[in-house]
């Protein structure tokens, strides 16, 4: 056999794998600098609940996480990942049924409690819709089904399909880098701006009517002259039909937490 170079696969340590391309360090992915790069991915902020059966009634379980995305519109399906060491894995897989609640700007302490940080139950209020609790005040509650789940590393993907949506208000709380940062939400339209109303709902200016001159000559004024009498003057808006009011959604009646101690999970590391 005729002797010859052979190359070698670069790996973590050598000398091949110090450096990329472009000169930046070529790093191992490690737990820690996974955490850290990932961390630069801005998402939003949920709770992922459950509910167990106990024997004074049903028991909330609760945690935060930012690793949940929308998978499918028609049928309706999301995501979230579940650390395998998390207590709620077992009670999601055991229940098939989990509540996600996309949280709003002021309630990073909402975040913290159910992230295994700085305990602050009075910042919770849990409320129970289609028999999961949700938290109170969050913009965006979902009652999903768990449909499929596949474990990926140390996590498992739950895909459920949503059986119920109620939607809020406001700005969005948001995860990057370690922090949590919140988001202003649209501003509200004010009184009488014009955009408010369509151009289809604005009443149309009426016709001027044209005055008919009489057929007479007039007959001239022989009083002497009078001063006038200062008249005043209003300023005329612009028609503008009013917009329509609002019709009242009947959201139901949430119920609440008949346990108020909730159960807290360790910060998962994906939300750390």
């Amino acid at each position: 056999m005729r002797g010859g170079a052979r190359s070698v696969p670069d790996r973590p340590g050598t000398a091949a794998a110090a450096a990329a391309s472009d000169g930046t360090a070529l790093l191992a992915a490690t737990p820690d600098r996974m955490r850290g790069a990932l961390g630069h991915f801005a998402s939003g902020v949920t709770v992922v609940t459950t509910a167990t059966e106990g024997p004074d009634g049903p028991h909330a379980h609760g945690m935060t996480a930012n690793a949940f995305t929308s998978v499918s519109l028609e049928p309706p399906l999301v995501l979230v990942s579940i650390s395998t060491r998390a207590r709620s894995h077992r009670r999601i897989d055991d229940s098939g049924r989990y509540g996600v609640s996309i949280l709003g700007a002021g309630q990073g302490p909402v975040a913290h409690h159910f992230a295994g940080g700085a305990q602050s139950p009075e910042a919770v209020s849990l409320e129970w819709r289609d028999g999961l609790p949700l938290v109170g005040g969050a913009l965006v509650h979902l009652a999903c089904r768990v449909r499929q789940s596949h474990r990926a590393g140390d996590h498992t993907l739950f895909v459920g399909e949503v059986e119920g949506l109620w939607l809020g208000s406001g700005g969005p709380l948001v995860h990057y880098r370690r922090d949590l940062r919140a988001l202003a939400g649209p501003a509200p339209t004010p009184p009488g701006d014009p955009g408010a109303v369509s151009l289809r709902d604005q009443a149309p200016a009426p016709a001027p009517v044209p005055t008919q001159a009489p057929a007479s000559a007039p007959v001239p004024d022989r009083r002497p002259p009078q001063t006038p009498e200062p008249t005043a003057v209003r300023e005329h808006a612009p028609h503008q039909a009013p917009a329509p009011a609002p019709v009242p959604i009947q959201a139901p009646a949430p119920r609440r937490d008949p346990n108020p101690g909730t159960d807290r999970e360790e910060r998962p590391a994906h939300a750390r």
